[in-house]
């Protein structure tokens, strides 16, 4: 049996994302009804159950996880011969639809972005700042930078570089209340946490050389759900904050920030660009990728520099 009808497809697609015929007819720019009648042609035309109906929502069936897999793959294919050519005759262009950290992004990234757009200006930019984990497919995002392992194995990782968690004061509060000698002081500090995948970053990891890691678990009376405020914090002499090396750099070499055990090691974890699958990558969002990575190597270069 012939599947002809790609629109078909397409509600079978966004049905299964949105929960529901409402959903999938607001992604396709259709009536309910409509997405309704199509999904009936393809299960009619197929003479299989694609969906569990509920008043509540839509469940794939057996059947319909396999269709849907094989679908998406399918639709992806045509893209990628539609991006060949157009990207192939007029170079990079299309909308690249990303998440990124809060902090990271108003630190590090915007500035990045903001260069990629000038070199590719037929290239447009949908971004979501969040510290959240987003559902890259049923957020129909082309990529999100995440820090840490993938939870979910159908996702393809490509690192952009290895982040350093270091403990850093502004000089006003070291004037103030003295400067830690040891992570172990930090339980005499009031010291800044944020939210880390919902979790409040409490334990903060060190390691000496040649020993075994340890970790202090801290507190302080403020703490927030967005890393950035908490490193405002850190700035206007609140107290000692734990965080990426990359979102404090800047503010290390002007001074603003004194960094704290030099001779400890903080937490390490993996920065990555992470895209919904291998199958299918724009040229795009390919390039995107590359150009993070070079800025990364070239920030890292400029750590190593200030460090020693």
């Amino acid at each position: 049996m012939k599947i002809e009808n790609i629109e078909e497809l397409q509600v079978l697609i966004q049905t299964s994302r949105g929960g529901s015929l409402t959903a999938a007819a607001a992604v396709l720019h259709c009536t309910p009804s409509a997405a309704s009648a199509a999904l009936k042609r393809l299960e009619a035309r197929l003479q299989v159950r694609l969906f569990e109906r509920s008043t509540r929502s839509m469940r794939l069936t057996q059947q319909g996880e396999t269709l849907l897999s094989y679908a998406e793959r399918a639709l992806a294919l045509l893209d990628e011969g539609a991006a060949v050519v157009t990207e192939g005759n007029q170079g990079l262009r299309g909308a690249i639809r990303l998440t990124a950290p809060s902090s990271l992004t108003r630190r590090v990234l915007v500035d990045w972005f903001d260069q990629f757009l000038q070199l590719h200006p037929e290239v447009e930019l949908e971004l979501s700042v969040s510290d959240s984990q987003h559902d890259l497919l049923r957020g129909q995002l082309d990529m999100a930078i995440r820090y840490g392992k993938l939870a979910d194995s159908a996702l393809l990782a490509r690192p952009l570089t290895m982040v350093h968690r270091i403990a850093v004061a502004a000089p006003r509060y070291l004037a103030a209340h003295g400067t830690p000698q040891h992570p172990h002081d930090l339980l005499q500090h009031q010291c800044l946490t944020y939210q880390l995948l919902g979790k409040r970053n409490v334990d903060w990891q060190f390691s000496a050389k040649n020993a075994a890691p340890f970790e202090v678990r801290v507190n302080g009376k403020r703490s927030a759900d967005d890393a950035d405020i908490a490193q405002q914090w850190c700035l206007d002499g609140h107290g000692v904050l734990y965080k990426s090396h990359i979102d404090l750099q800047a503010d290390l070499i002007a001074g603003r920030l004194v960094h704290l055990f030099p001779d400890f090691n903080g937490g390490q974890v993996t920065l990555s660009a992470v895209l919904p699958s291998n199958r299918f990558v724009p040229e795009r969002v390919r390039a995107l990728v590359t150009h993070l990575q070079q800025e990364f190597t070239r920030l890292e270069t400029e750590f190593a520099a200030f460090m020693h």
